[in-house]
């Protein structure tokens, strides 16, 4: 067998990329105000949920992590299993994670993405390649390592509110993003979410936004993923003008958030998470 790669659906894989690469994912939790519960990736949720007061979130438990590690350590027939779950100072899943790893031993291990939506599946997909490649285990971990150090991840957001509401962001940055009707750029530095710079609307916040991507990359081999909450034509729009600015782009693909995610950034959210060392995904 090989070294069987675990995520999260925070990861927002594309259910064929998961499917080649044999990629299982643990369900996030959305909790309604009347008490409903959803598991993201496993129940349909309503898309109205985004914008529904009083919504909550959770991460994977340790009783999910365990029946899905267990599962995997089978399969892989004594190759091992590689976690790699959303930035642990956004989510309490990489701490259950670890919990269960304790229990099951060295042939699991866990990677901190420093990261959230789409920019962990890029890492987990860096960690499902170089097992596909007859990696083992401490490669394929080693693998994942290091695609979470080289990923950048910029998003757009209509307001900081949902943000700060959720404790993701700082009401100090709240302010900052809400005066002036200001549309902020947000980016992931060390596993948490921080407000990068502001423009006073969403299309030079976009624009803006790109720019920094296009600075970022330079001439590096890239893989592009654009990610939005509920703004497909919008998502498509910023993924054509940003692989059209950048020398070499290996893939590129655009997924929704989720709603896990969504609760979080709000209704008309658009993201670019950049990938490096990934082979072509077409």
């Amino acid at each position: 067998m090989s070294v069987i790669v675990v995520t999260d659906s925070s990861s927002r894989l594309p259910a064929s990329l998961a499917d080649r690469y044999g990629i299982r994912q643990a369900p996030l939790h959305v909790y309604m105000p009347d008490g409903t519960e959803y598991l993201e990736g496993v129940d349909r949720i309503p898309r109205s949920v985004v914008s529904t007061s009083g919504v909550t979130t959770s991460g994977a438990n340790p009783q999910d992590l365990t029946e899905l590690y267990r599962e995997a350590l089978e399969r892989s027939d004594g190759d091992g299993v590689v976690a790699v779950h959303m930035s642990r100072r956004l989510s309490g899943t990489w701490a259950a994670a670890r919990l269960v790893a304790e229990e099951l031993g060295s042939e699991l291990r866990v990677v901190d993405s420093r990261a959230a939506g789409v920019s962990v599946g890029l890492t987990t997909l860096a960690a499902a390649q170089t097992a596909a490649a007859g990696g083992d285990r401490d490669e394929v971990y080693e693998a994942a390592v290091r695609a979470a150090a080289t990923a950048e991840s910029l998003m757009c957001v209509q307001t900081l509110e949902n943000l700060r509401h959720s404790g993701r962001i700082s009401a100090a940055s709240h302010l900052l993003g809400s005066a002036l009707s200001i549309k902020p750029i947000l980016n992931m530095a060390d596993g948490v979410l921080t407000l990068k710079e502001r423009q006073r609307t969403m299309t030079k916040a976009i624009a803006a936004m790109i720019d920094d991507v296009v600075e970022l990359v330079g001439d590096d081999e890239v893989t592009v993923a654009v990610q939005h909450c509920q703004a497909p034509e919008l998502a498509v729009e910023v993924q054509e003008k940003v692989v059209a600015r950048l020398p070499h782009v290996t893939s590129s693909l655009v997924v929704e958030l989720g709603m896990v995610l969504g609760v979080h950034v709000g209704m008309g959210a658009v993201g670019i998470s950049i990938g490096r060392g990934l082979d072509p995904l077409d």
